[in-house]
């Protein structure tokens, strides 16, 4: 009877010694006698003891991280760059009978492939379109971790580090750069200035009245800031009403030889003549301001 129990408490002993319990994010590989016995979990699993062995496999993303890699650009620029590769365990009976670590070789693949396809990009693109270099490390690392059970779900360029000099030239390249672009934009407003200037006279010739007009503003304008002496021409077209009004009887018009002269008070207007008395060029209005 003593041995009978004795045996039974061994075997319960036995039985608890055999049993383990997975988490929900973890699965057990487990052989039995040397061989594949099955992938178990997630909760309570038997074990044999002594018979079997298991291997805990966590399927959580694991954030791997690639050390810094001296690279030469296919533009012959040395740089530093590190990276970070996130995967995880897609298949655990795969990651622990094909692969002996697969999370260093994982690792080291990443750093030979980040060599690799940087040593074909080159430095703008590699400062520029790293979402395009992210995508080819994460398609050929995926596609060479395929066979181990392994899923890498983002790989990114984390940072570039240039030497000096590099960084020296990218300055001065970008002060250039604004400088071109400040000439360019004083070149198109100039542009659009003289365009702008070429439509208003376009439409003033449509129109003699309005040139006239703009000339009075403009006396205006020059009188009201109390400046000293001021030369203005005026067209000829302003001076006709008077000059039919000179020529006629009993009118004072006075007929030196060589000039004319219209009108009296602080506003004189000088009218050069030819031998016949009549004026060839605009005059000119003489302003002076009572300061």
């Amino acid at each position: 009877m003593d041995a009978v129990l004795g045996v039974l408490a061994g075997l319960v002993a036995y039985s608890f010694g055999s049993l383990r319990v997975l988490r929900q994010y973890e699965r057990g590989v487990t052989f039995f006698l040397g061989r594949y016995w099955g992938t178990k979990g997630p909760g309570l699993v038997f074990v044999p003891l002594g018979f079997a062995v298991l291997k805990r496999v966590s399927l959580r993303i694991v954030a791997v991280d690639v050390p810094p890699q001296d690279v030469i650009t296919r533009d012959n620029v040395s740089v530093k760059v590190n990276a970070v590769m996130y995967m995880k365990v897609r298949d655990p009976a795969m990651a622990i009978i094909e692969i002996e670590d697969y999370m260093y070789a994982t690792s080291q693949l990443a750093q030979t492939t980040l060599r690799s396809v940087l040593g074909e990009a080159e430095l703008d693109e590699l400062l520029s379109d790293r979402e395009k270099i992210n995508a080819i490390l994460k398609g050929i690392i995926d596609e060479r971790t395929d066979p181990w059970g392994i899923e890498v779900t983002a790989v990114e360029v984390k940072d570039v580090d240039l030497p000096q000099e590099m960084k020296r030239a990218m300055a001065r390249q970008a002060e250039a750069e604004r400088e071109r672009r400040a000439k360019v934009i004083n070149a198109q407003g100039e542009l659009q200035a003289s365009q702008t200037l070429l439509d208003a006279a376009r439409t003033l010739a449509q129109e003699p009245t309005a040139l006239q007009l703009r000339y009075l503003q403009t006396v205006t304008e020059i009188a009201a800031e109390n400046n000293s002496t001021t030369i203005f021409p005026i067209p000829i077209e302003m001076i006709r009403p008077f000059l039919s009004a000179g020529s006629a009887p009993g009118a004072a018009v006075s007929r030196e030889p060589g000039a004319g002269t219209v009108g009296s008070g602080p506003a004189t207007v000088a009218l050069p003549s030819t031998a016949s008395g009549l004026p060839l060029t605009a005059p000119v209005i003489k302003v002076q301001d009572k300061a």
